[in-house]
């Protein structure tokens, strides 16, 4: 990764707005970019898809919304006229991806992301001065004064992606749920899980400072460092049959097992499915799974028969973001969640290769790296 000028992107469709970006951030999933995980990335691109900012240029097309507008931006850009955009499944979207190795891949097209390769449509992110926004009536939030930056950001993915897990998983009153990962995303599923109305929310992870900072801002949560139990023996010792829910926020990036090492190196599997494997092993008889870390096309040695001899439910994808915006914004605005807690770094755009090191090498007690206009 690294910081360099480029000509100020312009209005090139009538839909488009340009975004002057003052708040951005380093999201979990760009880190498979940074670390080489990722296919199809060029020379040049501009990653980033959390960001929000003032709107700078507005295109002729453009109903809702005005130069000056301060604004957040959907990670996942929406069409809203397909069918999957109707039903409100908006990272399905059939327009906005024109990638065909995609469709390859998954056996269609899923819809585009800024900043996250060309498999996703090759848009520029919003880790820059200033980002074009296409469809902007569909794919901005309008942030209500009073509101800063930090308390509204998330909703460019974060937030909607922990909310979305819960979604997936059905997760309602009183359901003990156990979250596979202490990322920023696992933060906000636990958040989410709590306020509607989980009676017991357990997060795994093996970095303990970020175990120790979630029970520090979300007190109600218990934890378990897995390099210190077994996770299934942990989880069985809080509840006897299991949790009634598993939310894997982790994604493929971290492969422990040597042997799955070995074949994603050589290219037999594109990413381990250990981490499935132990959702499906630790979720009691009947239980349901949630999954929204990143994965992409196939693994080995995945537990198809214990998955159906327990008569488990599982259900997985990219966020609908627009979908939730409604809800998680007047939560926001209660004060009923403030995501605002993870923020852990505050960086001027010019070290982002710094926020990436040391978000990536999990030092110096990184949770989320902040990258915003008014640093220097």
């Amino acid at each position: 990764m690294r910081v360099f000028e480029r000509p100020k992107c312009s209005v090139t469709d009538p839909a488009d707005v340009v975004l002057k970006v003052t708040t951005t951030f380093i999201c979990g999933s760009d880190l498979h970019m940074y670390c080489g995980y990722m296919p199809g990335m060029k020379s040049g691109d501009v990653v980033g898809h959390e960001f929000m900012g003032i709107i700078d240029e507005v295109g002729p097309g453009v109903k809702n919304f005005k130069k000056g507008d301060r604004v957040v931006a959907s990670a996942l850009i929406a069409c809203f006229n397909c069918w999957a955009c109707k039903e409100q499944s908006f990272s399905l979207c059939e327009t906005t991806n024109p990638s065909k190795e995609t469709s390859v891949a998954c056996g269609d097209r899923t819809g585009g992301i800024y900043g996250y390769c060309h498999l996703t449509g090759g848009y520029d992110g919003g880790q820059a001065e200033y980002v074009r926004v296409p469809m902007a009536d569909n794919n901005l939030l309008l942030v209500p004064d009073g509101l800063k930056d930090e308390q509204v950001i998330f909703l460019s993915d974060i937030l909607p992606t922990g909310w979305h897990a819960n979604e997936l998983a059905r997760v309602g009153e009183g359901d003990n749920v156990a979250i596979w990962g202490c990322g920023p995303v696992g933060m906000m599923a636990a958040t989410s899980a709590f306020n509607r109305g989980a009676n017991r929310v357990v997060v795994i992870d093996s970095q303990q400072y970020r175990l120790d900072f979630l029970k520090s801002n979300l007190p109600k949560v218990e934890t378990i460092n897995r390099n210190d139990k077994k996770v299934y023996s942990a989880l069985r010792d809080l509840f006897p049959h299991g949790p009634d829910v598993a939310i894997e926020a982790a994604g493929f990036h971290y492969v422990p097992n040597p042997l799955h090492k070995v074949e994603v190196a050589v290219g037999m599997e594109t990413y381990t499915s250990e981490i499935i494997n132990e959702l499906i092993y630790c979720v009691r008889k009947g239980g349901r799974i949630g999954i929204v870390g990143d994965y992409i096309t196939y693994c080995n040695h995945f537990n198809l028969g214990a998955f159906m001899e327990k008569g488990l439910t599982m259900a997985a994808g990219q966020v609908y973001i627009h979908k939730y915006w409604p809800t998680l914004l007047s939560k926001i605005e209660s004060g009923e969640i403030d995501p605002s807690f993870v923020i852990t770094h505050t960086l001027p755009l010019g070290e982002a290769p710094k926020g990436y090191q040391i978000f990536d090498d999990k030092v110096e007690g990184c949770v989320k790296g902040f990258q915003d206009d008014k640093k220097p």
